[in-house]
């Protein structure tokens, strides 16, 4: 059975995908660790804004998923994106609200070059 099937098993498994990014912060810290090889909590926080604490929390969410991964460095621990599954689903997501909303810029470059 193909997984992209209606009927596949992994249908349940996609919906808990979609549960894990459905929150704003989650989506800003695959954004920020998409442009980063790698990023401590407090560089994570900076970057989305919240507190280390908070981004920790959600931080502890996406690794339980295996959506990121860690890196010990001393007392400092430094996440990344185990693949780049999240990445291009967020980016995706993204890209729908664009269109949504009448901004969907991403395409006007391969419009120019089928025109």
């Amino acid at each position: 059975m193909c997984g992209l099937d209606p009927d596949s098993e992994y249908v349940e498994l996609a919906v808990e995908v979609f549960a894990m990014l459905a929150d704003a912060t989650r989506v800003r810290i695959v954004l920020a660790l998409r442009n980063a090889e790698e990023m401590s909590v407090n560089h994570l926080a900076d970057a989305v804004g919240k507190s280390p604490a908070a981004v920790s929390q959600h931080l502890a969410k996406l690794r339980l998923a295996r959506m990121v991964s860690t890196r010990r460095d001393g007392t400092t621990v430094y996440y990344r994106l185990t693949d780049e599954h999240a990445s291009e689903l967020v980016v995706d997501a993204v890209k729908q609200a664009e269109h949504t909303v009448g901004n969907a810029r991403h395409h006007h470059g391969q419009a120019a070059a089928n025109a």
